[in-house]
């Protein structure tokens, strides 16, 4: 049985999608089905121009609320980048840090994630840290070193920080081959990387922080196969991205991991 700190977490990722209408509506019919939902922690992550209307409709639910993305200092001359206190201001409590969109498609590299896991912790918020392997990493046999050496990152960011704080950190795995391409790693592949980087969290900073750490998978998870993925013993939760803009399936895949 996994502990209990390791409370199942569903986290939609809307990625660009939805305007403020649409943000009110899928909020709507989201609450509508998410009944008995106590024994996972559902959040859901809009684009930043839809968060203060999510926080109005989420006010008084135990649905939370997380950003897609953060910057790493505070205030500042950053032009178009919004800090850890604005979305702590604007209601939020989590923050999705490193997906593999923003490392691909943005040059991110480890050491800027490992930057604002920090923030985040540091700011009061908890981070979704991602990490995972293209399908030519797969391919040469490469996964584990690859995963291992983005966690190894984030790791170093959790050491600068109280115990207190780095307690409250999620990994999020998320194979790049897997993502929106409808292709899944088997339970089996998910299982594999996850006690793989439980054993990294283990060695590095202590089993109490490794057996109570939620590890997330990501990539194409969906109603029909959620249930499979999340009941292997270390995988303690799923980031959506595609199936969460469907209240339906993001129901359905929260119902799987209760």
């Amino acid at each position: 049985m996994k502990p209990a700190a390791r409370r199942p977490l569903v986290a939609g990722n809307w990625k660009l999608h939805k305007t403020l209408g649409d943000t009110r509506a899928l909020l709507e019919d989201l609450l509508g089905r998410l009944h008995d939902s106590e024994a996972a922690e559902v959040v859901v992550a809009p684009v930043f121009t839809a968060l203060s209307t999510a926080r109005e409709k989420l006010a008084g639910t135990s649905v939370g609320l997380s950003a897609q993305d953060c910057y790493e200092q505070p205030q500042g001359a950053f032009t178009g980048e919004v800090s850890v206190p604005l979305l702590a201001d604007v209601g939020c409590s989590y923050v999705i840090v490193g997906h593999s969109e923003r490392r691909e498609l943005f040059g991110e590299s480890d050491e800027q994630v490992k930057r604002k896991v920090v923030a985040v912790l540091k700011g009061g918020l908890t981070p979704i840290a991602c990490v995972g392997e293209t399908l030519a990493i797969r391919e040469a046999g490469n996964t584990e070193k690859h995963v291992l050496a983005q966690v190894d990152a984030i790791l170093e960011g959790l050491s600068s920080v109280d115990e207190r704080l780095r307690a409250k950190a999620v990994i999020a795995y998320e194979p790049v081959w897997a993502i929106g391409t409808g292709r899944t790693a088997t339970p089996a592949d998910a299982q594999a990387v996850h006690a793989a980087i439980r054993r990294r969290v283990s060695e590095r900073l202590g089993a109490a922080l490794a057996d109570g750490m939620r590890i997330l998978y990501g990539g194409s998870v969906k109603a029909d196969n959620a249930k499979a993925l999340l009941a292997e013993p270390d995988v303690d939760g799923a980031l959506v991205g595609g199936a969460s803009l469907d209240a339906a399936a993001f129901a359905a895949i929260v119902a799987a991991a209760r």
